[in-house]
């Protein structure tokens, strides 16, 4: 592969848009421009969250998730095209059966916390929802695929699921949370 990111400074976005991989430009704050910084911001997450100790299955799951996510970041920047498939959504489904077969059933709500890496999960996990209602909000405006919007709604599971496995893991208890508990 040739050197494809030779010059990064181009004054190009000094005005306030943004190119597309199609070559057209769009503001900064378009939607579709959302969306590609809401996914590009989950990945990053996903990068701190890999920057913990985390078991080798979970790291090799979420390391295909980052290239997954940024081939979900190409199909936004070229309107029209498709890179996300139902067979990755699917995979994600069953990583999400796979992870949360030896956990206990949840009888109450968590919150989020217990280790910092299962916290950076959680963490990971809200901006996924994020990034997902950016994904809604540009579909309700332009096409956007229904595996890219499938694929951010299981990866959301994942996370929540990735998230108790690493707790459990460390030998933490999941964060209950108390309904009724007293006010102090």
């Amino acid at each position: 592969m040739g050197h494809r990111l030779s010059k990064i400074v181009t004054r190009t976005g000094d005005a306030g848009t943004t190119g597309l991989g199609d070559g057209s430009r769009l503001a900064k704050d378009a939607a579709r421009i959302e969306a590609i910084g809401a996914v590009d911001e989950l990945n990053s997450t996903l990068g701190a969250v890999l920057a913990e100790q985390l078991p080798a299955t979970v790291a090799d799951c979420l390391r295909e998730v980052q290239h997954e996510l940024f081939d979900l970041g190409g199909e936004l920047s070229i309107p029209g095209s498709s890179a996300v498939s139902e067979a990755q959504v699917t995979r994600l489904e069953q990583a999400v059966e796979r992870f949360n077969a030896d956990l206990p059933p949840l009888k109450e709500f968590i919150l989020p916390g217990g280790t910092r890496a299962a916290s950076q999960a959680h963490v990971a996990r809200t901006v996924c929802r994020r990034a997902e209602r950016s994904l809604v909000r540009l579909g309700a405006i332009e096409t956007v695929g229904g595996p890219a919007r499938k694929y951010v709604n299981r990866l959301s599971d994942l996370l929540f699921v990735i998230a108790r496995v690493l707790n459990r893991t460390a030998g933490c208890s999941d964060v209950l949370w108390q309904k009724d508990r007293q006010r102090a």
